[in-house]
């Protein structure tokens, strides 16, 4: 298990790796004898406080302990950690972060795991399950999904209107799908003229699978369609901005961005993006 603090910010040191969990199927114990408490999987929205919606924080407000990627914990308010026990891990520690967790609600601590945007959304409720149903825990322990503002949601409101039709999210990070599953995803959604929201979309190791979607669009799409991108939506260094098909550069998008590739009917509108939803054309 992470090793854990009593920070008076509330922020625990980077947490070291724990155990490895049970073998599939096997069943574990509660780690004490007392009944278990509630487990909630938190969404912290886009990053601005403003942002946390009141059942997130009354959600953290009533848990002991705060299981989150230490990025995403220094997004939750000073305030609202004070007195509890925070479990951070770094990246590639999805797992740790969840058993510990279920480990602390076994034990009767009430816990919260917290995420970026939605839990359910490229998050760690689906983690939740997955782990607690191999534990044959599903039954036993009390879980909550706390929705959050997606990113793909803050993302669009900084950007204008680009989702009021029709639209597909496609991850390309390839850690855990296939390039292969990735690339046919966003291909199909392309086709099918949907507006396509990339997240994920590009990183220093994965350098080349944005261009290569890109030129998937410019292959279906008219030069002229509108992308716009949003990185650090709602936090310190926000840069929102526009683009062409035939002005995009892969070069000014990192992990943390947003990328809305716009349909056939997307437009910009006093520089915003809007897609149609069809109102004009039927009442007009």
């Amino acid at each position: 298990m992470p090793k854990t603090s009593d920070h008076p910010r509330g922020v625990a040191p980077e947490a070291s790796a724990p155990a490895p969990p049970p073998a599939h199927g096997a069943q574990q114990a509660p780690a004490s004898a007392a009944a278990p408490a509630p487990l909630a999987v938190v969404g912290l929205g886009p990053g601005d406080a403003s942002l946390l919606t009141p059942q997130a924080l009354a959600a953290l407000e009533a848990a002991d302990v705060v299981v989150g990627y230490t990025l995403y914990v220094r997004l939750i308010p000073e305030e609202v950690l004070q007195g509890k026990t925070v479990l951070s891990t770094g990246m590639m520690a999805e797992m740790q972060r969840c058993e510990a967790a279920i480990d602390s609600a076994l034990a009767g601590r009430p816990t919260a795991v917290v995420c970026s945007g939605d839990p359910g959304i490229y998050a760690m409720a689906g983690l939740v399950f997955e782990l607690l149903e191999e534990r044959g825990l599903a039954e036993t322990l009390p879980v909550t999904v706390v929705p959050g503002i997606p990113a793909v949601c803050g993302a669009a409101a900084l950007l204008g209107a680009p989702l009021m039709h029709d639209f597909a999210c496609v991850s390309l990070s390839d850690l855990l799908t296939p390039w292969e599953v990735i690339e046919r995803r966003a291909s199909k959604a392309l086709e099918a003229d949907f507006v396509l929201v990339l997240y994920n979309p590009r990183s220093k190791r994965r350098d080349w699978q944005l261009g290569a979607v890109m030129d998937r669009a410019k292959a279906i799409l008219p030069p002229a369609t509108p992308v716009g991108v949003v990185r650090d939506a709602y936090r310190p260094g926000q840069a929102v901005f526009c683009r062409t098909l035939s002005t995009f550069d892969p070069a000014e998008v990192d992990m943390l961005s947003i990328v809305v590739i716009g349909n056939s009917a997307t437009r910009l509108v006093g520089g915003r993006m809007v897609t149609p939803r069809g109102y004009m054309e039927k009442y007009r």
